[in-house]
């Protein structure tokens, strides 16, 4: 009985490992094969969807400003037809409400925000005093 009890007990200490190996091996590489896959998948969902997306829509005179200085790498100017990331709110209205929210000329919010991730952004890339008066106007502008 020792003997069988011992032998059971080498045998599932061989096989544990190596099963374990066997089966991690094939899983890997399952893993590794869908992946591939996906990416694949993705990369031609891609292509096929730039080829039937649209020219890309004129930039109207008035947005050129917004575009130019950065604005809407992170904000959408929908009364412009100016898309944009959904990261900060639509400056379609932005002329009419800083002052009310914040407390100040909408030049003024410009040059020093009050908002942590505006500040932020405004203190890498102040705007000369000319890009302010074409951003101000642009966004007077959107808010008609």
């Amino acid at each position: 009985m020792k003997s069988n009890l011992l032998i059971f007990f080498i045998g599932f200490m061989i096989a544990l490992p190596v099963g374990f190996f066997i089966f991690q091996s094939d899983s890997q590489s399952t893993a590794v094969e869908e992946a591939s896959e996906n990416a694949t998948e993705n990369r031609e969902e891609a292509n096929n969807q730039n080829e039937t997306t649209e020219e890309p829509r004129e930039i109207p005179t008035e947005a050129i400003a917004l575009q130019g200085n950065g604005c809407v790498a992170c904000h959408a100017v929908e009364t412009l037809n100016l898309d944009g990331p959904a990261t900060g709110p639509d400056l379609s209205n932005a002329y009419t409400i800083v002052e009310a929210k914040h407390g100040k000329s909408i030049e003024e919010y410009l040059q020093n925000p009050t908002t942590a991730v505006m500040a932020s952004v405004m203190d890498g890339h102040p705007l000369s005093d000319e890009a302010l008066e074409s951003v101000v106007e642009a966004l007077r502008l959107a808010a008609q």
